[in-house]
């Protein structure tokens, strides 16, 4: 199974450890799916530390290189307009090149398409107790 998590999913399994967004990440690092995701992804999250947790460039780059060797880094293009969020259609950008089957999300407007093309999209705690339950 191939799975993109959004931006928020690494902002709090690495911003807020201990929940369970981290489980999410670590049942990636045991193998039970292939985490995917995209140089436009990583360098949102690498943005949202910087200005929101005020990480310096030295522990931002360890996580760059970290998520870059653990998960399957896929090149993309902006080309949708799904949604008004252009970070959103980043995520989908991701998802579609990946031929992923899932995307996870905590953001409202990506959850409400529930699916685009043959991508499911969910929730966190609905994906952990898939991954939990499989």
């Amino acid at each position: 199974m191939r799975v993109v998590f959004d931006t928020n999913i690494y902002v709090s399994a690495f911003g807020i450890p201990g929940g369970n967004a981290e489980e999410a990440y670590l049942h990636a690092v045991g193998g039970s799916f292939e985490l995917v995701t995209s140089s436009a992804i990583l360098t949102e999250t690498a943005n949202v530390f910087r200005t929101k947790f005020n990480w310096s460039d030295e522990k931002v780059g360890k996580l760059l290189g970290t998520l870059s060797q653990m998960a399957t880094v896929v090149k993309t293009q902006p080309s949708l307009h799904v949604l008004t969020d252009e970070s959103d259609n980043r995520i989908l950008e991701c998802a579609i090149e990946a031929d992923a089957n899932l995307i996870v999300t905590g953001d409202r407007h990506l959850l409400d398409l529930k699916r685009y093309q043959t991508i499911t999209i969910v929730k966190l705690s609905d994906f952990l107790r898939l991954i939990r339950n499989a």
